[in-house]
Order: C-alpha cells, then structure tokens, then sequence
C-alpha cells in the first residue's frame, strides 16, 4: 500500500479528476470497476478506496467539458507561480489559480499542443492519499502528435529532464523525470493520435477480471494489451471518456 500524506515534489501527477454530466451514473460505473465509495466535498464529489480519496468526479457544465476525459493536475508548492511559468512558456490559462475550500489552490492549463492539464498546491488535501495499488492511480503519459513541443514545455515549466525508453524500440516516447531523478510519466509521439491529452491508468489486481466487471457496468469499446511492464487494457467508459488498467507483474 503506497499512501500519500503530504505534499508531492513538483511536477509529480498528484491527483485526477472527471467532469461528467450526470455524477451519479459515474459513480455506479466506477464504484462496480474499481469498488469505489464516494463523499462529496468542497471540489466535488471524492472517489474513496479503504476510506482515502484516490481520484475525483465534477459535474459538468455541458457536453463539450464533458468530453475532455480524466484530468492530471501535477504538483506545485506555488500554484500562482507556476502559472507564470505555465504562460511564459506558450501555455494558456483556462482557470486562473483559485481556493479549493480547505483542499488546496488549483488552476487549469492547456499546453501548447492543446493537452489540458492541472495545476495543485495541497493543503487539506495534498492529493490522492492512495496509489500504485489496486484500484487507484499507477501512471500518466502524455500522448500528443507534437512530442518536440511538449518536451520543450514540460521541461521548461517543471524543470524535467528528457530521456528516452530502451523498452519500447520504435516508439517516440521520452520518460519525464523530477530533478530528483524519479520519473512522472513520459511523452508519447503518435502522428495519429486524434488529439493530445494526458492518458490516466489505473493498476488492477487482474486486468481481464477488470475488463469483465467494466464490460457488465457499459463500458463502450476495450483494447488488451501485453507490455513490457504488464497486461493493460484501455477502455472507454460509458460518458465517452478513456482511461487504462494495467496488471503489473
């Protein structure tokens, strides 16, 4: 069990939230996938695994927020600051950094590639207090059709260094890594991608018995997959947004 209590280094996907239009269904489907409870707070509503939140569900204002999937909000000791260097950097703003309740200071950014993404200066609240276990959050990567540009961005605002993925030849794909050294994900170039945006996975205990309960709850389409690091699968949910499982050796 991995439980987080303070806040993460910088740059680190710290916590994950989904905007539907119709909560209440999410939560049927995710609490069957993933054996979820649920407790509304100041932010929304808390997804909760042995009584620790692990991700989050919003309400959305229409289809069109709806449509934008899980969304990766990456630590920051200074939420306004880091916006700064969001801005200067060829970044846009969608929401300016704001109050959270007691939870935290937040902000909502979109890249220059047009991946959105997240900005969380915790205090309440300093992230998902549970991961790398299953039913919670194991990995982000971004996936974009303008891999060059994202590893300038990145870099340049988080400070990350680049380097790349001797596990998968032929892959444009580039670890990010914290000045510590410790990676947060990676960027991955696909020229067919239909559009950028930071990819969720969740670990399992077992991915085809996952993929069963998903299937019965109305997940929409599956895609199985053996990888060097396990058997994972994405899956689109029944609002239209995707996310990967994954059983890890």
């Amino acid at each position: 069990m991995s439980q987080v209590s303070r806040n993460q280094p910088l740059g680190t996907p710290t916590w994950i939230d989904l905007a539907v239009t119709d909560v209440d269904a999410a939560k049927a489907f995710y609490g069957a996938v993933f054996d979820w409870e649920f407790a509304t707070t100041a932010g929304g509503t808390h997804c909760l695994l042995n009584g620790l939140p692990v991700a989050g569900l919003r309400q959305a204002d229409d289809e069109a927020e709806a449509g934008h999937g899980w969304i990766a909000h990456l630590a920051t000791d200074d939420c306004d600051g880091l916006a700064k260097r969001v801005t200067a950097a060829g970044g846009t703003l969608l929401d300016a950094p704001h109050e959270v309740g007691d939870l935290g200071r937040a902000a909502l950014a979109v890249d220059p590639t047009g991946a959105r993404f997240g900005l969380w200066q915790g205090r309440a609240r300093p992230g998902c207090r549970l991961v790398n276990e299953p039913g919670t959050l194991v990995r982000n990567d971004l996936v974009t059709t303008e891999p060059g540009a994202a590893r300038a961005f990145y870099s340049a605002v988080f400070d990350f260094t680049l380097d790349g993925n001797e596990d998968l030849p032929g892959m444009d794909f580039t670890f990010l890594r914290r000045p510590d050294g410790h990676e947060i994900g990676g960027i991955l170039g696909l020229p067919d991608a239909p559009a950028s945006a930071w990819a969720t996975t969740f670990e399992v205990a077992d991915t085809d018995e996952t993929v069963a309960r998903a299937t019965a709850a109305g997940v929409s389409s599956v895609t199985r997959e053996e990888t060097p690091y396990g058997r994972s699968a994405t899956l689109t949910d029944p609002f239209g947004a995707e996310f990967s499982v994954i059983a890890r050796p």
